[in-house]
């Protein structure tokens, strides 16, 4: 059957229709949307605007922080899972630590994910990449020694015992905040785009190794690593998006500039697998802060 195309094209974006039906390439409005239409047009979690990146990093500090006096206060032990990816509240968050004496004696950090080898193996903490180097370096060994919390509360995923941490949440009784950051595909933590899974197959993830896919590899490799893809790790061991989705609160920070994409289609999108982030914005207690960078469209 001859197939005859036709191309429209009008202010909704590119058509093409033939004799068997219709194909749509259509632009999604969405990520065109300026500063006024994301905040207004009925966003699917709150996206919260700051100034600068120093703002975001300062804000996700200061929660940190009141979490944990304030179950400091009650007796209660505090629960995060944290990133490498945002990282710049880290160097807010010992400076408060160690300036207003908070005891970190009954807290928990556990790490969303960490590089592996070859072997499919923590890769070392000397290497350049290392999740588990950078937080000893950046953040256990900056803390006062009197106040940081155990080495065992310092908690990352591992690739040989992928049953630690869903165990491990559980007897703790829960995660009180999880504080993250969005890949260029949506993902969270290291819980990569999988179109092949349905909406709740993939929610029911939990901690698990992965192959890390090229889109992450090549964000990563320009973000973390001079662009040197050829040497990106091409494996990792991450927490489920199972995890992250049981966590109490939700609290997601974005400053790049590919983020004023992902933070349109996280706001305006439908929930997919294919863009894992979409499948958190119905949490009770979420929200997104982006730079005015990130919000605006130019510059």
């Amino acid at each position: 059957m001859e197939n005859t195309y036709r191309i429209i094209l009008d202010m909704k974006g590119l058509t093409m229709q033939n004799k068997g039906g219709l194909f749509e390439m259509t632009k999604h409005e969405y990520y065109t949307y300026t500063k006024e239409e994301l905040l207004n047009k009925g966003a699917k979690l709150p996206v919260i605007v700051m100034e600068d990146n120093a703002a975001v990093f300062q804000s996700m500090a200061e929660e940190m922080t009141e979490e944990i006096k304030k179950n400091n206060a009650e007796g209660k032990k505090t629960v995060f899972i944290c990133p490498v990816g945002p990282v710049g509240q880290y160097p807010y968050f010992v400076e408060m630590v160690n300036k207003e004496k908070i005891s970190l004696k009954n807290v928990w950090f556990i790490n969303m994910d960490e590089y592996l080898d070859d072997d499919k193996k923590w890769v070392p903490e000397t290497h350049p990449l290392s999740f588990r180097g950078f937080m000893n370096r950046t953040v256990y060994s900056q803390i006062d020694p009197e106040l940081v919390m155990p080495e065992e509360q310092r908690v990352f995923p591992d690739p040989e015992n992928v049953e630690y941490i869903p165990k491990l949440i559980e007897k703790l009784g829960g995660v009180d905040i999880c504080f993250g950051g969005i890949g260029i595909n949506g993902h969270v933590a290291f819980n990569e785009a999988d179109a092949s899974l349905s909406n709740e197959e993939f929610l029911a993830q939990k901690t698990r190794v992965l192959d890390i896919t090229k889109e992450t590899r090549t964000a990563n490799a320009i973000g973390d690593f001079n662009g040197a893809l050829e040497d990106m790790p091409k494996y990792c061991v991450t927490i489920g998006i199972y995890e992250i989705a049981h966590a109490r609160k939700i609290r997601l920070g974005c400053f790049r500039n590919w983020h004023r994409a992902v933070v349109r289609r996280t706001a305006y999108g439908d929930a997919t697998s294919d863009f894992p982030v979409s499948l958190l914005t119905n949490h009770p207690d979420i929200n997104l802060k982006i730079t005015e960078f990130v919000a605006a469209l130019e510059g």
